[in-house]
């Protein structure tokens, strides 16, 4: 049996809550080991119901829902941001669950997102280049490729388009616009732009001839 479907006794809830005691759990289960679900009772105002417990949050304990700012008329509170007992930082967020149009409890969900934080940072730091480095000037003086695949990229953020998307007219736009800033001129450039545009290379030649023609 895992963490997560370690849950609570539903004893002596409330009815109207002990129904959302499978709701912690299945929250729980789905998102371990990152998930904590609390139920409180908002007529004692303690923790009544605990899945994945990972906060030392223990029944019977107080709620302090000061702590969320909680309103008798609030519906959803958050997402809001805590600090575990270890120093893990907490994505929460509150729902509050009513019988009728009495709030009788909350249950809380505390999301475990400092390892997600650490990935984000692991990341950032492989893609990032150093702002003072710059382009090898004899590498990339004749890479035709990377200022094709820039035009490219700027035609089309400027129109706000995508090359899988694009009309047979637009495609024909954007042929003879490269050709007009010479992207041509590179050996096998045509190839080249046929692929990246998924065109055959005869109709690249066409929508050349048409340009030349206009």
């Amino acid at each position: 049996m895992t963490q997560a479907q370690k849950a609570s006794p539903t004893k002596g809830l409330a009815p109207e809550l002990a129904a959302y005691a499978p709701v912690c759990d299945a929250i729980a289960l789905l998102f371990q080991p990152y998930a904590e679900v609390v139920l409180h009772d908002l007529s004692s105002e303690t923790v009544v119901y605990l899945s994945n417990p990972f906060s030392k949050r223990e029944l019977g304990e107080p709620s302090l829902l000061h702590e969320i700012d909680f309103k008798p008329s609030d519906v959803i509170i958050g997402p809001y941001e805590k600090v575990n007992w270890d120093g893990r930082r907490i994505k929460s967020v509150s729902a509050v669950l009513r019988a009728g149009r009495k709030a009788v409890g909350i249950l809380c969900i505390n999301v475990d997102v400092s390892h997600f934080h650490a990935v984000m940072q692991t990341l950032t730091a492989l893609v990032a280049v150093p702002q003072s480095a710059e382009k090898p000037a004899s590498l990339f003086k004749e890479d035709w490729h990377e200022r094709i695949n820039e035009y490219i990229q700027s035609w089309t953020r400027e129109r706000g388009l995508s090359t899988a998307e694009m009309t047979r007219l637009q495609k024909q736009q954007l042929v003879a616009d490269l050709a007009g800033d010479g992207a041509f001129g590179g050996r096998n450039a045509a190839a080249y732009i046929s692929r990246v545009l998924g065109l055959g290379r005869a109709t690249v030649y066409n929508y050349l001839r048409r340009k030349d023609q206009a």
